[in-house]
């Protein structure tokens, strides 16, 4: 049901952060708190995921298969200005657009033209653009070098995944479905999903969905309740005292979840 969720609500924005907090160790040697710091901005309702194609002679010798994408310049164009809007907000500025435009002649070409065009009305954002191989390349030798990061629906996909694991995985790995004019909800889902197998074990991290949740808060303007769900979830990882089993601890998704909860209380009454 997402993808026609994310249609029908027009919810054209995802948003998925990357942080290396204190307290998690990333796979990368040498990586300190605060050395990555990524925001990934995925197109979200057209491009490889557009659902173009069909199948034909299914089962014979004589089987084709097409898979089309759709790249339109309005929704291209919303994107990558969402993005840059992002990127301003941040102290660095920066915003790094993934393509694949020697291999996509069309699509990722068009999205190139796109991103240059638009690029000029942001004079005090600083731009580049990588081929998606490099990018992968990139976020595992030097995933400090990027800030903003903006991708067609696929590449958002896979690089988001990746992105997660350099940072402790995808537990802690949260997820905005955003449609920015709010005249749709937007939807706020965590980036792992529901984690089928693994419900009802009482072993899934839940921190994810916590900080997802925080992401709802800012996204409503309660920007103070979402700090305070950030900061909680922070003192909690730094403190490396209860942990579900995917961060090499003991404890059960309820007892991090009541540990969150405590450690936001404290917060509060500070």
């Amino acid at each position: 049901m997402l993808l026609p969720i994310r249609r029908t609500f027009d919810q054209y924005v995802n948003v998925r952060p990357a942080m290396l907090y204190e307290g998690i160790e990333s796979p990368l040697k040498g990586k300190k708190p605060g050395d990555i710091d990524m925001l990934v901005v995925r197109e979200n309702t057209e491009g490889e995921y557009s659902d173009i194609g069909g199948r034909i002679y299914q089962g014979s010798d004589r089987e084709v298969v097409m898979q089309g994408s759709m790249f339109t310049r309005w929704g291209t164009e919303r994107v990558i200005r969402f993005a840059l809007d992002l990127a301003r907000q941040r102290p660095r500025k920066h915003l790094t657009s993934i393509t694949k435009s020697n291999a996509q002649r069309h699509s990722m070409v068009f999205w190139d033209e796109v991103f240059q065009a638009v690029t000029k009305d942001y004079p005090d954002v600083q731009t580049s653009s990588l081929l998606v191989d490099a990018a992968c390349l990139n976020f595992v030798l030097r995933p400090e070098r990027f800030d903003v990061v903006v991708a067609s629906n696929l590449f958002g996909d896979i690089l988001t995944d990746l992105s997660a694991a350099l940072v402790g995985g995808l537990g802690l790995a949260p997820a905005a479905n955003l449609n920015p004019s709010r005249s749709h909800p937007s939807m706020f889902e965590p980036v792992h999903g529901s984690a089928p197998d693994i419900a009802g074990k009482g072993i899934a991290n839940p921190l994810a969905s916590i900080l997802t949740a925080g992401m709802m808060l800012d996204f409503l303007n309660e920007r103070q309740a979402a700090s305070l769900i950030n900061r909680a979830v922070a003192q909690v990882l730094a403190e490396r005292k209860v942990r579900t089993p995917d961060m090499e601890g003991r404890a059960s998704t309820r007892q991090v979840g009541d540990e969150v909860i405590r450690t936001i209380q404290t917060l509060r009454a500070q």
